[in-house]
């Protein structure tokens, strides 16, 4: 009888526990949904993949998210939605590897969509977030400032007091592997892209995770206008840098935007040669994002010449 209470109380303790840890994830403000409804569009699950040598991809159809394995550790780029993290944690753990492995976590740019989840990420691992520096400035508050085109409707974010600055070019060291940072802003002013080297067996191939290019903005906000002339220049120089990266497989921090998502799901069914592998990605990146620039300018100068404008 004492052995039926004992294991009656061992499970009742048990169920306790875990109550309290739901609970306690519940409400653990790191985690706490932003936008669900709207962001739900981007969540449409992945499996997570092992791309190519120390290169994994951990992430969403609608938001990129990949993991770099080197000897010393790991290395997380980009974060998605605080409501994302359990997923994103999953989906490293289901890969083989630990969440208190990752050493930095690097981001392209300081939105709620790629880095709402970071502050938890960061938490969860005792990792250091990496950005660039005009974006390590708006982590440490979690509102973007009012330079960034979208900063009338973007929603603040869980903030990350310590974060280290990277500038353009600038390396990142991590046992076997070298990241470097490539400047890429327009889209915002801090945005960073990121490259390194990958290698499985003798053949090693240049990976690119790209920051957003994508020339979008809140109402009311106008490229064309004088006032922004540095945006859309910040655009020309970021295009620019984007096609001269040596680029042979391209990860973006939006892949439905640049049809990533559909080559992923044909890497998945086993396709080959590896549909991922495209020496034109950042080229065709870079163009097709020019392309929206060009498209939004003109339609601008179109509504500024009609009459009644």
């Amino acid at each position: 009888m004492k052995q039926n209470v004992s294991i009656i109380g061992a499970i009742l303790g048990a169920a306790l526990a875990s109550c309290a840890a739901q609970a306690h994830q519940a409400d653990d403000p790191l985690t706490r949904p932003i936008a669900p409804d709207y962001a739900q569009r981007w969540l449409t699950p992945l499996p997570p993949a092992h791309v190519h040598g120390n290169t994994y991809f951990v992430g969403f159809a609608g938001l990129g998210v990949a993991l770099i394995r080197t000897s010393d550790g790991l290395i997380l780029l980009d974060g998605a939605v605080p409501q994302a993290v359990r997923d994103v944690e999953a989906n490293i753990r289901r890969l083989g590897f630990r969440v208190e492995d990752i050493r930095y976590i690097l981001t392209t740019e300081p939105h709620w969509d790629h880095v709402g989840g970071v502050a938890a990420l960061a938490r969860d691992s005792g990792a250091i977030v990496v950005a660039g520096a005009p974006a390590a400035e708006v982590f440490r508050t979690g509102r973007v400032g009012s330079d960034d085109p979208q900063s009338a409707h973007l929603t603040p974010f869980p903030a990350v007091a310590n974060v280290r600055a990277m500038a353009d070019g600038e390396m990142l060291r991590l046992g076997d592997t070298t990241v470097t940072a490539r400047a890429t802003p327009g889209h915002t002013a801090g945005s960073m892209s990121w490259s390194w080297r990958s290698c499985e067996g003798a053949r090693c191939l240049d990976v690119v995770f790209g920051a957003s290019l994508n020339a979008v903005s809140a109402d009311g906000y106008r490229f064309s206008d004088p006032a922004h002339r540095t945006v859309v220049e910040s655009f020309r120089s970021s295009f620019a840098a984007m096609r001269a990266l040596p680029c042979d497989i391209l990860i973006t921090s939006h892949p439905d935007q640049f049809g990533l998502d559909a080559r992923y799901r044909r890497f998945q069914a086993g396709e080959q040669p590896n549909p991922l592998i495209d020496p034109n990605a950042c080229r065709a990146y870079a163009d097709r994002a020019e392309q929206r620039l060009d498209a939004r300018l003109a339609t601008e100068a179109g509504q500024a010449a009609s009459p009644g404008s």
